[in-house]
C-alpha cells in the first residue's frame, strides 16, 4: 500500500518536545524524545545479546525446543520496540496532523498507519 504524500511531499507534526518529520531528503524523526530514545535502544541491546545467545545454542548443538522457545521471546521482544514505537508515532505524528494537518495530510496518515498495521500483522 502506497503512501499518499502532499504535493511538496512534506508531513511533519509537533507536539511538545517530540516532533516527526517527513520529506523528500528522506526520513527523520526530529526533537524525539530522549527517554524514549533511551528504552528502545536498551530493549534492542537486550534483544541483539538474545540473538547472540540463540547462535551460540545453534553452534552448541541445544535442544531445538529450547532454541524456538528463545526465537519467539525475541520476537516478542521486538514486538514491544514496534508497540513503543508505534504508541509514540500515534501520540504525537499522527495526532497531530488529525487535529490540525490538512485534509490530504489526514488522508496520508491513514495510509502510513494502516500500512505499517498491516506490515506489523503478520
Amino acid at each position: 500500500m502506497a503512501t499518499k504524500r502532499r504535493s511538496q511531499d512534506t508531513i511533519s507534526a509537533t507536539s511538545g518536545s517530540v516532533s516527526c518529520e517527513v520529506d523528500s531528503s528522506g526520513r527523520k524523526a526530529i526533537g524525539v524524545d530522549a527517554e524514549i530514545k533511551a528504552s528502545n535502544l536498551r530493549r534492542l541491546g537486550r534483544i541483539e545479546g538474545q540473538i547472540r545467545g540463540i547462535q551460540r545454542m545453534i553452534e552448541d548443538d541445544r535442544y531445538c525446543a529450547d532454541i524456538l522457545t528463545q526465537v519467539s521471546s525475541a520476537q516478542e521482544a521486538l514486538r514491544a520496540v514496534a508497540r513503543a514505537l508505534m504508541r509514540n508515532h500515534l501520540s504525537h505524528c499522527a495526532t497531530h496532523a488529525f487535529n490540525s494537518g490538512s485534509a490530504e495530510d489526514r488522508e496520508a496518515m491513514y495510509d502510513e498507519l494502516l500500512d505499517i498495521i498491516y506490515k506489523n500483522a503478520r
